[in-house]
């Protein structure tokens, strides 16, 4: 799921929020991130808590990607926490 934040946040223009349902099924979801992004011309900027797998934040620029434990996304509900977000569909965008 993706929410824009233009003019919401100015931590970025858009959040993509998963998750993934053990720490190294988080950690594999994080590396295929900065992979895929890297292989496409986009600078990767910090990872943050990594460390833990339980909510991670991969900083794309204009996108931030927080990909979460099953667990920890239903405890932040960040989909809730931005709720004047709107929502995009990423269907098109998706191989």
């Amino acid at each position: 799921m993706a929410l824009d934040v233009q003019g919401i946040s100015l931590l970025a223009d858009y959040f993509v929020i998963c998750h993934g349902n053990s720490e190294k099924q988080v950690g594999a979801i994080v590396d295929e991130i900065a992979n895929a992004a890297r292989q496409a011309g986009i600078e990767v900027g910090r990872i943050e808590g990594k460390e833990s797998g339980k909510w991670v934040l991969v900083d794309l620029g204009d996108i931030v990607v927080h990909v979460f434990h099953s667990s920890e996304r239903e405890f932040y509900n960040l989909e809730k926490l931005w709720s004047d977000a709107p929502m995009v569909n990423l269907t098109s965008l998706v191989d």
